[in-house]
C-alpha cells in the first residue's frame, strides 16, 4: 500500500533533506490560520492551510534565511502534484526556489528563470549552500557588503510570514544596490507594522541616520506616532506647524504640515526651512496611492540620497474591459502610473483575497440590492426631470418651491444624494438596511455608509436614528446616544475615537470620503455604500475598513450592503482603454456658478433585493460570482469525473480520492463551505450532502443524522465512523 502524506514526510523526505545538509534548525512548517467561513450570520475558522517544508540557508552570525519551499505528496501522487501550492506558498513567503515531491522524485521551479525542471531523483536535491549562492547572484546581493546587514537581522516575534517577507524584500533591494522599493498589501494586513519592522532592522544594522514617515491626515500620523512609539520610544515624535521635530530618529509628518498638500507639491515652506536638503536617510510615503506624485515630489527630490520606500494598497494591474464611460479611471491610472514609474514594480505583493484565503483578514458577505426611483433602476438609468412631476420639488438651501425649469433635464445616479436629494429614497434606503440589521441580530452593530456629500450624509444620519429611536421605544429600551452620527470634514468628526473603539455607542457612522483609508475601525461589522462610484481604488480603499478580524468581539467576517453596484468594482481595471479619458470642463478661467441643490418629495421608490452572491479569490482579486454560477462550476469539475451519486459516493468515502476530487475545485476543499454559507444550508451538513444537493438533488441531511441511517446497514460501525469524521 502506497505511504500517504504523512508517512511520506516522514520516511522519504525527511531522511533525503537530512542527508542532503537540511538540519532541524534550517526547516520550519507554517500555517495560516484558516479561512473564515461564513455560517449563518456568524463565521467560523475553516482548516489552516500549511507550508509543509519552510527551508532556510545559513547566514553570518548564525542567522539563517528562508530561501525556499517544498511541498509535499503522497508517494502515489506524479512528484509535480504539488507543484502549484508550492509556488503559491513561495511567492506568500517570497522565497526564489519552489519544489515539489512525492518521496522518490522531485521537481523545482526557479522564478528568476521561470524554469520548472524535469523529476529528478530525491537523493540530488540541492543543499542550501547551493541555492543561497544561486539565489544571491540572482539578486547581485553581497553578503558581506554593509548594505546586506539589515537583511541579515532576526524577524520581529510578533509580525506575520507576509510581513517578514515584505520587509526581506524591500532590504534585498537596498542590499542589491537599489533606492527606491514599492511595498502592494491589502488594506488591514498592517503595513505601518512593516514599516516598524523595516526601521528597526535599520536601526539596529546601523543604517537609519533620520528616517521621516509621511502620511496625508492627523489620524493617520497617530496611528503610526502610536505604533513607532511601541518600538522606537522617544527616538520617535511628529512634526507639527509648532515644533518642527529634529531630536528624533523617527519624524512623522503629514503632507499638510510639510507644505506639499497640493497637486503641484505646494511651496514646500516647511519642508525647505526646517530640513536641509539630504537630511533624511530612509523616506517612507504611507499610503501612496493617495497622492500620486504631485505631493510626494518635494520631500523625495529634496532627499535624492535618501531610501524611498511607498507604500500601497493598490493591486499592480487591473484587466478592465467594460464600458470605457462607466468608470472615471483618469485618476486612478495616473495615480498607478505615477507610484510605478517612480518606484518601479512592487517588491512584494499581499492582495486583499490572498489574505483572506489564508485568514489573516476577516471574510466577507455581499448582500446587493437594486434601487427602483421613479420606475428607473438607477444604476442603468438617469433620473429625467419629468420624472419628478407631481412631485414637491424645492430649493434645498431655502425650503423654497422649485420651478422645474429650473433643475437640470437629467440627474445622473451620482448627482442623487448631492445635486437632487429625494427624500423618499433615504427613507427606502435607511429603512431596508435598519431592518437587515435586525434580521443579522440587533441594530448595535458598527455600521459605516458612505454617502453621496456632507448634506446627504447628514439626512441618512438623522433617518437611521429616527428608526434607532422608534425600535428602542418599541423594546422598552433607553436609546444610546450617539447611534448615528455624520462623520466627515466638514463635522470634524466628533465622534470618530467612540466609533472606533467604544462598544456601547456611535454605532452607524455617516461619511463620504473622512474614513476611506488608513482609519482603524476593528469592530465594523458592516460597510454600506449609499454613495454611487467609479473609481477602484477608492471602493478598494473603502471596502478596506471592514476586513480587519476583531478578536475581542469575534468578530471574523463582515458585510458589504451594496446599493449602488459598487461592487462591480472588484474585477474593475485601472489600465485605461482608448477612449476611457476623463470628460473634463473646459477651463477658460472664468468663475462657475455652484450647482443648484433641490430636494424632491413625493417620488415612488422600492428597494428590489438581488440574488445570492459569491466572492471567489481570483488572480488576487476578489470576484463576485452569482450562486448559481458557482454551483454550475463546481457541478462541471466534479461530472467530469463521476457519473452518478452512486460513483461520488464512492469517491467520497475513499480519503484519497475525496481529496484529489476537492483539490480540482475552484477554491479546493473550502468550496463546499462557501456554497454551504451562500445556499442557506446548516453548518451541521457535512461537505457530502453539501455537493450531493447541488449535484444530484439529494435532500442535504445532518452529520449526525446520517449516521443514524447507518444504524440498520450491516457495515455500521465502519459507515458511522466515517459519518462522524466529516
Amino acid at each position: 500500500m502506497p505511504l500517504n502524506e504523512a508517512d511520506t514526510r516522514a520516511k522519504l523526505i525527511d531522511p533525503a533533506l537530512r542527508r542532503n545538509g537540511w538540519t532541524e534548525g534550517l526547516i520550519t512548517r507554517e500555517q495560516t490560520p484558516g479561512r473564515v467561513v461564513i455560517v449563518g450570520a456568524g463565521g467560523r475558522r475553516g482548516p489552516r492551510r500549511y507550508t509543509d517544508y519552510l527551508l532556510h540557508a545559513r547566514v553570518e552570525g548564525g542567522g539563517k534565511l528562508p530561501i525556499a519551499v517544498l511541498e509535499a505528496k503522497a508517494e502515489e501522487y506524479t512528484p509535480d502534484h504539488g507543484l502549484e501550492q508550492a509556488k503559491q506558498d513561495a511567492r506568500l513567503h517570497h522565497v526564489p526556489f519552489a519544489f515539489a515531491a512525492n518521496g522518490h522524485l522531485f521537481v523545482e521551479h526557479e522564478f528568476a528563470t521561470g524554469r520548472t525542471t524535469k523529476p529528478a531523483p530525491l537523493t540530488e536535491f540541492p543543499g542550501w549552500d547551493e541555492l543561497l549562492q544561486r539565489s544571491l547572484k540572482q539578486k547581485r546581493i553581497d553578503l558581506a557588503r554593509k548594505e546586506a546587514a539589515p537583511l541579515l537581522r532576526p524577524p520581529r516575534e510578533r509580525d506575520r510570514p507576509y510581513q517578514y517577507a515584505a520587509v526581506r524584500a524591500v532590504l534585498e533591494r537596498i542590499a542589491g544596490g537599489e533606492k527606491r522599493a514599492l511595498l502592494s498589501l491589502a488594506t488591514g494586513t498592517g503595513k505601518t507594522r512593516i514599516a516598524v519592522s523595516l526601521l528597526r532592522a535599520l536601526r539596529d544594522s546601523r543604517h537609519l541616520t533620520r528616517a521621516l514617515f509621511v502620511c496625508d491626515r492627523d489620524e493617520l500620523r497617530r496611528q503610526a506616532l502610536s505604533a513607532l512609539h511601541n518600538e522606537f520610544g522617544a527616538d520617535a515624535a511628529a512634526a507639527t506647524t509648532r515644533n518642527a521635530e529634529k531630536n528624533a530618529i523617527v519624524i512623522v509628518a503629514t503632507y499638510q504640515t510639510l507644505g506639499i498638500d497640493d497637486d503641484n507639491a505646494g511651496d514646500a515652506s516647511y519642508l525647505t526651512r526646517h530640513y536641509p536638503e539630504n537630511y533624511f536617510s530612509h523616506i517612507i510615503i504611507d499610503e501612496c496611492h493617495r497622492s500620486a506624485w504631485g505631493k510626494w515630489s518635494a520631500v523625495l527630490e529634496r532627499n535624492p540620497d535618501a531610501v524611498h520606500i511607498g507604500l500601497t494598497a493598490t493591486p499592480r494591474t487591473y484587466e478592465y474591459v467594460g464600458d470605457p464611460d462607466d468608470l472615471d479611471t483618469a485618476d486612478d491610472v495616473r495615480i498607478t502610473r505615477d507610484n510605478h514609474e517612480y518606484f518601479g514594480e512592487p517588491v512584494y505583493e499581499y492582495s486583499i483575497a490572498a489574505a483572506m484565503d489564508d485568514g489573516w483578514l476577516a471574510a466577507m458577505k455581499l448582500v446587493p440590492a437594486t434601487i427602483v426611483t421613479a420606475g428607473r433602476i438607477e444604476r442603468d438609468e438617469d433620473i429625467e426631470r419629468d420624472d419628478l412631476h407631481g412631485a414637491n420639488v424645492r430649493d434645498r438651501p431655502t425650503g423654497a418651491p422649485a420651478r422645474f425649469e429650473e433643475m437640470r433635464e437629467r440627474y445622473g445616479a451620482g448627482s442623487l444624494g448631492r445635486d437632487l436629494h429625494i427624500e423618499e429614497r433615504v427613507e427606502e434606503m435607511c429603512h431596508d438596511l435598519f431592518q437587515r440589521l435586525l434580521d443579522t441580530g440587533d441594530p448595535h452593530q458598527k455600521t459605516l455608509i458612505f454617502c453621496a456629500g456632507d448634506a446627504h450624509a447628514d439626512r441618512v444620519a438623522a433617518e437611521m436614528g429616527n428608526l434607532y429611536a422608534v425600535w428602542a421605544e418599541a423594546n422598552g429600551l433607553r436609546p444610546v446616544d450617539p447611534y448615528a452620527f455624520k462623520c466627515t470634514g466638514a463635522s470634524e468628526a466628533a465622534h470618530l475615537s467612540d466609533f472606533k473603539g467604544a462598544a456601547s455607542r456611535a454605532f452607524v457612522a455617516c461619511t463620504v470620503d473622512l474614513i476611506t483609508t488608513g482609519v482603524d475601525v476593528p469592530r465594523l461589522q458592516n460597510v454600506v455604500f449609499f454613495r454611487y462610484l467609479k473609481s477602484p481604488i477608492l471602493f478598494h480603499q473603502m471596502l478596506g475598513r471592514g476586513t480587519r478580524i476583531h478578536a475581542e468581539s469575534g468578530k471574523l467576517h463582515f458585510t458589504v450592503y451594496d446599493y449602488t453596484n459598487a461592487s462591480r468594482l472588484l474585477d474593475a481595471s485601472l489600465a485605461q482603454r482608448p477612449g476611457a479619458e476623463r470628460e473634463r470642463e473646459p477651463d477658460d478661467g472664468e468663475p462657475r456658478d455652484p450647482p443648484r441643490v433641490f430636494e424632491a418629495e413625493g417620488v415612488e421608490v422600492r428597494i428590489e433585493p438581488e440574488g445570492a452572491v459569491v466572492m471567489v479569490p481570483d488572480g488576487g482579486t476578489l470576484r463576485r460570482v452569482t450562486l448559481d454560477d458557482y454551483r454550475d462550476g463546481i457541478a462541471e469539475r466534479i461530472l467530469a469525473e463521476v457519473d452518478g451519486i452512486d460513483a461520488f459516493r464512492e469517491r467520497w468515502i475513499a480519503p484519497g480520492e475525496r481529496a484529489a476530487m476537492l483539490d480540482r475545485l475552484p477554491q479546493g476543499e473550502a468550496s463546499a463551505d462557501i456554497l454551504r454559507a451562500a445556499s442557506g444550508l446548516d453548518d451541521a451538513c457535512d461537505g457530502y450532502d453539501v455537493l450531493a444537493n447541488a449535484l444530484f438533488g439529494e435532500t442535504p441531511r445532518m452529520r449526525l443524522e446520517r449516521a443514524d441511517r447507518f444504524e440498520e446497514a450491516e457495515d455500521a460501525p465502519i459507515l458511522r465512523a466515517i459519518a462522524r469524521q466529516f
